[in-house]
């Protein structure tokens, strides 16, 4: 079997933040992947919490300096690098003054969602792509992990369907237990989830902008969808019964984690 190269997207990773399951099976199963030979590149958020002294993250010039649009406005991107340690992984986080920089991931405070968690979405989403680009590192498989990173699938098939680093990569959408009430303004969501070749109807699963829609449009342009957790909320697991009608979801136990997913991954790719 040939030498893979596997791209890691979620919203967080241990050691530098952990809020759910998410953060626990981004910092083991890159790992794992690295020691059975597979090249590994991991991104995640520069969310406020993340100490950058103390984990030692310091900026990549030769990455930062894009602007990425969101709607009508573009902000622009700066890239910091860490490494894990104990482990001989780096990780590349998307930083944003106006979108990370905030002493709290997804709520304020006062556990209020911040409105424009849509906009942290496409940002960091658009951000990533643009990220490997620039890298000249083409990715065999491109694994999202929660509704964060779910409209990285539809880039793929779309924008950047023909783009050299992205032509040949297979998506893999993993899901867990994020679920959040809050819902978007529909034609505000639409629009700024937009780029050159996505056409309305190709948004039908986001039109309910709420939680459901992120994960109903990473499931739909996924080459495959894995269940990250065994159980969902009750409301949720119904969703997920109808999602799985009309596309199979992949689920592994984690007595055989590591082979699971290494000859899951070759079969994707090939």
């Amino acid at each position: 079997m040939s030498k893979l190269r596997i791209l890691y997207v979620a919203s967080e990773i241990l050691p530098f933040l952990q809020t759910s399951e998410v953060a626990n099976f981004v910092r083991n199963l890159p790992q794992a992947m690295q020691e059975k030979g597979m090249e590994i590149r991991i991104l995640v958020p520069r969310f406020g919490l993340i100490n950058e002294r103390k984990n030692r993250l310091h900026e990549v010039v030769r990455l930062s300096g894009i602007n990425i649009s969101v709607g009508e406005e573009e902000k622009p991107l700066i890239i910091k690098v860490a490494s894990i340690p104990n482990a001989k992984l780096q990780v590349y986080f998307i930083d944003n003054e106006d979108y990370f920089q905030r002493k709290h991931v997804f709520v304020d405070k006062d556990n209020k969602f911040y409105s424009d968690n849509d906009e942290r979405a496409i940002f960091f989403c658009k951000g990533v792509l643009e990220t490997v680009k620039k890298l000249g590192w083409a990715p065999d498989i491109v694994h999202c992990n929660d509704w964060m990173t779910s409209l990285i699938p539809l880039y793929l098939k779309t924008r950047y369907r023909m783009d050299p680093v992205f032509k040949d990569a297979k998506s893999v959408f993993s899901i867990f237990n994020s679920q959040f009430a809050h819902k978007f303004n529909n034609k505000e969501l639409l629009q700024k989830v937009k780029m050159l070749d996505i056409e309305d109807k190709m948004l039908s699963n986001l039109k309910t902008a709420d939680y459901e829609g992120f994960i109903k449009i990473g499931v739909e342009y996924a080459d495959a969808v894995i269940r990250g957790e065994e159980s969902y909320h009750e409301g949720f697991e119904k969703v997920l019964k109808q999602m799985e009608k009309s596309k199979k979801f992949n689920s592994f136990e984690e007595d055989n984690f590591a082979d699971s997913y290494y000859n899951f991954y070759n079969e994707l790719a090939s």
